[in-house]
């Protein structure tokens, strides 16, 4: 199973996650979104499990900067053009995604 996990290196849910699959010597590939953002095809492809406004996290700072509280939006957009709005963990195989602390979410990614 090819598993990644997209958050940046700061996120206490996103270092958890990473124990998570550690301790259970499920391997994955880490990507920082703030130095490789998701693509629109990989955003894509999370959203056919999770919905676009799930994956922002209105607690961010980026959330807060760019005002979004007062704003109607496409999230698929926004998250293009702002990648920190997402809610990290981001965790997601061919099969399947979570995003936030999700640990219920991720144990479906362990091989039965």
């Amino acid at each position: 199973m090819s598993l990644q996990i997209f958050g940046t290196r700061k996120c206490q849910a996103t270092r958890k996650a990473e124990m998570f699959f550690k301790e259970r010597r499920i391997a994955y590939h880490f990507i920082n979104i703030q130095e490789k953002p998701m693509s629109r095809g990989e955003l894509e492809s999370v959203m056919r499990y999770i919905a676009a406004d799930d994956l922002i996290d209105p607690e961010s700072k980026e959330y807060k900067k760019q005002q979004l509280q007062y704003m109607k939006f496409d999230p698929l957009s926004k998250l293009l053009e702002f990648p920190l709005l997402l809610r990290t963990p981001v965790v997601r195989s061919k099969t399947y995604a979570t995003c936030g602390l999700d640990q219920e979410g991720w144990k479906k990614f362990i091989p039965s």
